[in-house]
């Protein structure tokens, strides 16, 4: 994977000018993402089934469960954030907090060891909560850490390397989804969340391989650079001293340096921005709830020996992100030229991923009626989906690093994984409440309905609307982006 990471890096350099070639330390960076999150979706693309089936839950369970531990682990950047920016740094972040990721995926491998559900729902939110803290406290640190690499006069390649890291993404999870159900089919449930461990091990031990070579810029405690929270906090209590033609952030120049309060006030835009993004995560982390248990109601198809299930099928994202990142990043962004500004692709991706759940709401109403259905179906919805996510979130990040100021990036990261947060949390409230309302009513789950995923399509219509006005307003600092470059 390095190697192939590396090889593609120096196909998109120039050897003569090192302003155009990539450091070389981001091989271990990539290779580090990549087997983390093998460990974290080969986990969790296997929780709906197991929770339905081994801890005998309803679907309306699993998918509160699911979403409410993808909540928990995409707020924890927060944390991760500030403790990077203000205390030990993104390399030590990064480093120490890896060993919690560890540790939770072998409290999940040990809870099929137990005699007793009770003993395995204690492992299993034990062991959700300590991966959660682990994978989100290290999230923000590491994308940020990435762009850390680059030198002023390399920016121009960081669109190339954020599609290069959300690859590498894809890669993990794409080994992920194909090769853990097989483990859990052929070696059992213990072997099945035992071996992500193993690969959370390897990713931390690959990061730590690159050391020597990286750039570290050192936290806020070292600088004695305010933070956004110091600096806001300041110009709230204080605003009583304003003075007649002074602003809101006027007041904290009293007590903060100039670029302490520009880096503060550049938060605000991009929260605005990030404020309408929620919607879109909860579509798309139902792909993990939803989506895999309506692909369980679906005749499963097989490639020799080899069955293709919900969970299986769970590989097409990352397979297509793979194919689709470079079309879009090489051809497809470059003929469109000022048309793809980050926040114009951003606001196509937030309508299209409704599209895909008007085709999901038509298979289940397919499903319901009795009709026999190949799981392969869900391709349709998936290719839809993906090419939204391509919009949305590969931008996202590439849009969060650059207009970030360089003293909040890990903390503009951390506000980007909390609209992750905010879109499960959302899932998790509206299938509480639809499970109260409706479910009680018909006495049957309602997560898994024609009229949820209906609900959601609407839904996200109506966001990417506001979206694209809010977008429409928004002034961009890197002078480059406002361009499509």
């Amino acid at each position: 994977m390095r190697a192939q990471d590396q090889a593609a890096a120096d196909q998109l350099t120039t050897p003569r000018d090192p302003a155009n070639r990539w450091p070389p330390q981001i091989r271990y960076i990539l290779g580090n993402e990549a087997a983390e999150r093998f460990s974290y979706y080969g986990m969790k693309g296997i929780l709906a089934i197991y929770i339905t089936t081994v801890l005998m839950k309803t679907q309306d369970d699993a998918t509160h469960i699911i979403h409410l531990f993808g909540f928990a682990n995409y707020f924890m950047p927060l944390l991760g954030a500030w403790v990077s920016d203000r205390f030990w740094g993104r390399y030590h972040t990064i480093l120490w907090i890896s060993l919690s990721y560890c540790l939770g995926h072998a409290v999940l491998a040990m809870g099929d060891m137990t005699g007793t559900v009770d003993g395995k729902v204690a492992c299993l939110y034990i062991g959700l909560a300590l991966i959660a803290f682990g994978s989100g406290g290290i999230k923000p640190c590491v994308s940020a850490f990435m762009g850390d690499q680059f030198k002023p006069e390399q920016r121009h390649l960081l669109q190339k390397a954020y599609a290069a890291f959300y690859w590498s993404i894809n890669f993990g999870s794409t080994a992920a989804f194909l090769i853990i159900p097989w483990v859990r089919d052929h070696h059992g449930w213990s072997w099945a969340f035992g071996v992500p461990g193993l690969a959370m091990g390897l990713a931390t031990f690959i990061f730590w391989l690159g050391t020597p070579k990286y750039t570290r810029v050192p936290p806020a405690s070292k600088t004695r650079t305010a933070g956004f929270l110091q600096v806001t906090w300041f110009a709230l209590m204080h605003q009583a001293e304003k003075q007649p033609g002074q602003y809101f952030w006027d007041v904290a120049r009293t007590r903060f340096s100039d670029p302490e309060v520009d880096a503060a006030k550049s938060v605000a835009p991009i929260l605005s921005i990030f404020a309408l993004v929620p919607v879109f995560w909860a579509l798309f982390d139902q792909t993990f709830s939803t989506w895999v248990l309506q692909g369980a109601q679906m005749k499963p198809y097989y490639v020799g020996n080899y069955k293709i299930g919900p969970e299986q099928m769970l590989a097409v994202n990352p397979i297509l992100v793979m194919i689709m990142v470079p079309i879009m990043t090489l051809v497809v962004y470059p003929l469109l030229g000022r048309l793809a500004t980050p926040l114009r692709r951003m606001s196509a991706g937030m309508f299209i991923s409704g599209f895909s759940f008007l085709i999901v709401a038509a298979f289940q109403t397919r499903l319901d009626a009795g009709q026999e259905l190949s799981v392969l179906w869900q391709i349709v919805p998936y290719i839809v989906l993906t090419a939204a996510e391509v919009l949305v979130s590969t931008t996202g990040l590439e849009f969060a690093f650059r207009e970030a100021a360089p003293s909040m990036k890990s903390t503009i990261m951390g506000f980007w994984n909390l609209t992750v947060a905010i879109g499960n949390l959302l899932v998790s409230f509206i299938t509480v409440i639809a499970s109260k309302v409706l479910g009680t009513a018909s006495g049957q789950d309602v997560s898994v309905t024609p009229q949820m995923f209906l609900f959601y399509a609407g839904l996200t219509f109506v966001v990417g609307i506001l979206f694209s006005g809010v977008a429409a307003m928004y002034k961009y600092r890197d002078a480059s982006a406002a361009q499509g470059k």
